[in-house]
Order: C-alpha cells, then sequence, then structure tokens
C-alpha cells in the first residue's frame, strides 16, 4: 500500500463504510439491475480498465448508460451524447451509476475518495504527471471531482467529435484535474475525505 500511499486507517474506513452502503443499498441495487436489464437489456455493467497505479491497471464497474458500439475509446463529450439513455441520464444525473464500484473498493482497487482513475492511454501520455497523482489510490470523488467535475461536463459537452473531446480532455481537462489532486495529495485526511464524501452527495454543502 506505501505505493499508493494509503494508510490503514483510510482503507479500514473504506472497507467499513463499503459494507454498510452495500447493505444498506442492497434494495437499490437489485431494484437499479432490473430496471436497467428490462429497459436496456445486457450489458447491465459496463467495465472498463482503469489505472490503479503507474504501471497497475485494474477493471472498474459501472452501471451501463449508453447504447454498446463495437469500438469505443475515449472519454465521454458532446459526441457519445446520443448514446446514453434515458435510464443512464438518470443514473448519470444522481450518480448511481458508481454504486457497482463498492466492489472495486471491496477489492481494494480503489478508495472512496482519491483522484478519478485514468485511462491507461492518458498515462501514457502523461507518465510523470500521473506517476505523481497515482500516488494517491484512486478514488470515486475526491477534491477535483466535487470542484471541476461540472465544468468538465461543460467543457466536453460542446465537443461534437472524437477528436475534439479528446484535444479539450487533454488540454483543458487533465492539467487542471491533477493539479487538484496534489493539493489533496498534500492535505488528505480522513476528516477532508468525509467532508468530500458528504459534498459528493449534498453537492450545495460548503467546502471548508
Amino acid at each position: 500500500m506505501e505505493g499508493t500511499r494509503m494508510t490503514w486507517s483510510k482503507r479500514l474506513f473504506d472497507l467499513a463504510a463499503a459494507l454498510f452502503l452495500a447493505v444498506l443499498l442492497s434494495p437499490l441495487i437489485v431494484i437499479l439491475t432490473l430496471v436497467i436489464l428490462i429497459r436496456d437489456g445486457r450489458p447491465v455493467l459496463y467495465i472498463s480498465e482503469r489505472m490503479k497505479t503507474a504501471d497497475e491497471p485494474f477493471m472498474l464497474w459501472k452501471y451501463r448508460t449508453m447504447t454498446v458500439v463495437e469500438k469505443d475509446s475515449g472519454v465521454s463529450g458532446g459526441d457519445k451524447s446520443a448514446r446514453i439513455t434515458r435510464t443512464g441520464a438518470f443514473l448519470r444525473r444522481y450518480r448511481l451509476d458508481e454504486i457497482p464500484q463498492l466492489w472495486n473498493i471491496l477489492r481494494g482497487d480503489i478508495s472512496f475518495v482519491g483522484p478519478r482513475p485514468p485511462l491507461h492511454r492518458y498515462v501514457e501520455m502523461f507518465p510523470e504527471l500521473y506517476g505523481q497523482v497515482l500516488q494517491s489510490r484512486p478514488g470515486i470523488t475526491g477534491l477535483a471531482t466535487v470542484l471541476f467535475h461540472k465544468h468538465e461536463e461543460n467543457i466536453l459537452s460542446e465537443c461534437r467529435t472524437p477528436a475534439e473531446t479528446e484535444r479539450a480532455y487533454i488540454r483543458r481537462c487533465i492539467p487542471r484535474k491533477a493539479a487538484l489532486d496534489i493539493i489533496y495529495q498534500h492535505r488528505r485526511s480522513l476528516c477532508l475525505d468525509f467532508l468530500l464524501m458528504l459534498k459528493t452527495v449534498f453537492r450545495k454543502l460548503p467546502l471548508k
């Protein structure tokens, strides 16, 4: 765990919170799984390779929110908006598509709080930057998610081709998110983690 700077107290908190939420949300998990299966068909889950460290991949679980295509790559921008299902739009609005990542937390792939796990292609493009960012265990939410997520959505929603989305993400999103991730890395604590988790759920809560 030293390679990703995760303390045992943080890991124990993750395990306890993930187990508690898995039990608490189990009826919702069953309902969402059935709704996706009935309305949108299989697969219910979207499984994507992400990076735990600069050189260690893992498979990230999310509920599927888009129609399936043979080849899909890069982040989601306006060029992919037509593929978002009605169910998927609802899941994304309330971030319910992230619930299956409780499994990733239990496995130790990610934490509740940390930098969002990047795609391998971006780690290859910026090895030094992500070598520093991924010294913290990736998470479902984090300082960059809380402060920049909505702005990132607005930037990428204006993109109409995969090439535009790629350029915008590389030039306007990656550097800003990484800067926030590094600030979190220097100030991280269980109290800050808990505040960021609350801020993710209750978006109007002030971050102090």
